[in-house]
């Protein structure tokens, strides 16, 4: 775990063990609960020669979950009108087409069961890109952290994949509460950003929810610690929805530099890669120049990058 001080300009080398350390008295530690669904599918397009689909589920549309934004790869092959078919007599017919690849499809079942129930016998656990191996049962678990509850996310609020029930509770005898908050990571979280000027940048909207209980936790909290990205893009949401409240609904902030943190005293993330929304976020919150020095020192020292990376504190 590299520490980085914004009060100091300074950071230094430490392990996640010793995370209790940095936690004051009077701190809540905000968590993301949501947890990953299955959501890489398989299937025949079914339109003239069938071509093989891959299609990746962003967020369901409907309370029966039949209606999904997804992604489609290869998405110029697959157009509106589409059908693709699954196993289990899963059929989709897309709907609607956007760009990079996003469709909205309608999904239905001709076996007679639960469209939802066949999309978690069929589904595979979305393990990122650079895991160069076929998801197995395992990783149904393994990519989830401890206090993950809610189905909803494509990829795991990676920060929080560091925490043990033994270092929550070191943490909570530190003298931090612990205040559970949603948001299912979607195309708002780990999507390349495409605009060239940073004020042109929209995100993909995300949900997000934040209970009566951990909303008076945190305005009662002397110092509020995100863990993870996603937590911050909560709690700074919630802010600029008219204060630390409950609430529930759809977020597409963006955090960069010049960004004013409302809520946010500490942060707990991973490291991310260049030109991402993430790292945006981490700048705003650190400052460019202390983020970058901190950046050349992790890669200098081979710190691990990406999903089951090792984590920087920002105090």
């Amino acid at each position: 775990m590299l520490v980085v001080s914004r009060a100091k300009n300074s950071y230094h080398d430490d392990v996640f063990r010793n995370l209790s350390r940095y936690v004051r008295p009077g701190d809540c530690l905000v968590v993301n609960n949501t947890r990953v669904f299955p959501a890489r599918l398989h299937g025949i397009r079914n339109r003239g020669a069938e071509t093989g689909v891959e299609v990746f589920l962003l967020r369901c549309e409907n309370e029966a979950e039949q209606v999904w934004r997804c992604l489609v790869k290869p998405g110029k092959r697959v157009r509106l009108g589409d059908e693709i078919l699954f196993p289990h007599g899963l059929r989709a017919v897309v709907t609607a087409q956007g760009e990079f690849g996003e469709r909205t499809a309608r999904f239905r079942c001709e076996s007679g069961q639960l469209v939802r129930d066949v999309l978690l016998q069929i589904g595979e656990t979305p393990l990122p890109p650079y895991i160069e191996r076929t998801p197995d049962a395992k990783d149904n678990e393994r990519y989830q952290t401890v206090f993950a509850k809610h189905s909803g996310s494509v990829a795991a609020p990676t920060a929080g994949l560091h925490f043990t029930p033994e270092i929550l509770e070191e943490c909570r005898a530190a003298g931090a509460k612990v205040a559970e908050v949603t948001l299912h990571v979607g195309l708002g979280t780990f999507a390349p950003l495409r605009a060239e000027m940073l004020e042109q940048v929209r995100l993909h909207e995300e949900h997000f929810e934040i209970s009566a209980a951990a909303a008076q936790m945190m305005r009662e909290a002397a110092r509020i610690f995100c863990v993870g990205t996603t937590c911050v893009r909560t709690v700074e949401s919630a802010m600029l929805q008219g204060g630390m409240m409950p609430v529930s609904g759809p977020t597409s902030i963006f955090i960069y530099p010049g960004f004013r943190f409302l809520a946010t005293g500490a942060l707990l993330t991973n490291f991310h890669l260049p030109e991402s929304s993430l790292l945006m976020l981490v700048s705003a919150f650190a400052g460019r120049e202390l983020t970058f020095a901190a950046y050349r020192h992790a890669v200098a020292a081979r710190y691990r990058f990406f999903s089951y990376g090792d984590c920087m504190l920002i105090e």
